[in-house]
C-alpha cells in the first residue's frame, strides 16, 4: 500500500509540476552546453591563388544558456545565450593537407519562436522552432602557412577577416519536466548561413557555413 501511495505521489507530482513548468506566462532560465558542426561548402580562393584553394570550418563547442517565455501553453519565444566558439579554419580543395591556415571566434544571436505539442500537463513535449540569426565573427587569426600560401611574409604577414551576415534558423527539440520549477531539454538546429573571407592580400572567398548545432539544457522555471 505505501509503495502503491508513493508510486501514485510522484507522478501526480510530476504531472502538476509540467503543468507549471511550461505554460503559459512562465519564464524558464536555462544553462547547459552546444557543439556547432559548419556544413561547409566553400568557393575558391580569388587570384592571385591556385586554382581551386578552398577552405573548410570546423565544429566548436561552448557553455550556452537561454531565457523562454511561454506565451501561450503551447506556444514560447526563446532567447538563447552563448559563450563565444572558436573554429578552427583548414585548408580544402587544392590545399587539401596543408592544416590550419586560421581561426576565428562565432557569436551566433538567435531569436526562436517555437510551437510545442502536447498539454502543459504533458512530462515529455516535442517541439519546433525557426527564426533569424545574426552572426557574429570577431578576433580572426591567419597562421603562417596561410601567408605562406598567399604571399605573405614575415614583416607583413596575411590578416584575415569575416564578414558579420544574417541568416535562418530551424529547430527540432524535446523538453521533460523533471519536477514543479525544474526542467531539461534537447534540440537541433540548422542555420543557413554564408560568410565573406578577406584577406589582408587582396583575395576573398565566399563561403556558406550552415552549421548544424545540438543544444543540451537544464531550465528553472521563474
Amino acid at each position: 500500500m505505501t509503495t502503491k501511495f508513493l508510486l501514485g505521489a510522484t507522478a501526480a507530482l510530476l504531472l502538476t509540476g509540467s503543468a507549471w513548468a511550461q505554460s503559459a506566462g512562465s519564464f524558464v532560465i536555462s544553462a547547459g552546453a552546444a557543439q556547432i558542426s559548419p556544413q561547409v561548402d566553400s568557393g575558391d580562393l580569388t587570384a592571385p591563388s591556385l586554382p581551386g584553394t578552398k577552405i573548410d570550418v570546423k565544429k566548436a563547442s561552448s557553455f550556452v544558456g537561454g531565457i523562454t517565455y511561454y506565451w501561450t501553453d503551447k506556444l514560447s519565444i526563446e532567447l538563447p545565450i552563448a559563450l563565444p566558439f572558436e573554429h578552427d579554419i583548414v585548408g580544402a580543395g587544392a590545399i587539401d593537407g596543408v592544416g590550419k591556415i586560421g581561426s576565428v571566434k562565432s557569436l551566433p544571436m538567435t531569436l526562436l519562436a517555437q510551437y510545442r505539442f502536447g498539454d502543459a500537463n504533458s512530462t515529455v513535449r516535442p517541439f519546433i522552432g525557426a527564426g533569424p540569426t545574426y552572426a557574429y565573427f570577431f578576433k580572426p587569426r591567419a597562421t603562417a602557412t596561410l601567408s605562406g600560401i598567399t604571399g605573405g611574409t614575415v614583416n607583413t604577414p596575411t590578416t584575415l577577416t569575416m564578414k558579420r551576415r544574417l541568416g535562418a534558423t530551424v529547430e527540432l527539440g524535446a523538453a521533460y519536466n523533471i519536477s514543479r520549477d525544474w526542467s531539461a531539454s534537447v534540440s537541433v538546429t540548422k542555420t543557413m548561413i554564408k560568410t565573406t573571407g578577406s584577406l589582408s592580400t587582396g583575395q576573398t572567398i565566399e563561403t556558406s557555413l550552415d552549421p548544424v548545432s545540438i543544444k543540451f539544457g537544464v531550465g528553472y522555471r521563474f
